[in-house]
């Protein structure tokens, strides 16, 4: 079993910065991606950001040059920094974490999730 903690939420005043993280806990087989995602009041989970167990990153169009997502070589952090935030950037952030926890079950963890909030 993983446990996944998000932390460093706040709120800021459009144009700031913050860092997110999320220390993960317990142990996989394999790790496939860790990532982050959003959930604005009344809309869908969207993905933000996501990392592989190679290196290669996606990110939604709407974040695309203003957030960038890291991780430790452990898969025991991740990291997400975002620059110059916007009001509709204002959501619940929740980490992820997908792969195999034995060679033959695959696997989807979530965070509680952390608050951030852009104000105009």
């Amino acid at each position: 079993q993983v446990q996944l903690v998000e932390s460093g939420g706040s709120s800021v005043q459009s144009g700031g910065s913050l860092t997110l993280s999320c220390a993960a806990s317990g142990s996989m087989f394999s790790t496939f991606a860790m990532g982050w995602y959003r959930q604005a009041p009344g809309k869908e989970r969207d993905l933000v950001a996501t990392i592989t167990s190679g290196g290669s990153t996606k990110y939604a169009d709407s974040v695309t040059g203003r957030f960038t997502i890291s991780r430790d070589n452990a898969w025991n952090m991740l990291y997400l920094q975002m620059n110059g935030l916007k009001p509709e950037d204002t959501a619940v952030y929740y980490c992820n974490l997908r792969g195999y926890s034995d060679p033959t079950s695959w696997a989807d963890f979530w965070g509680q999730g952390t608050q951030v909030t852009v104000s105009s």
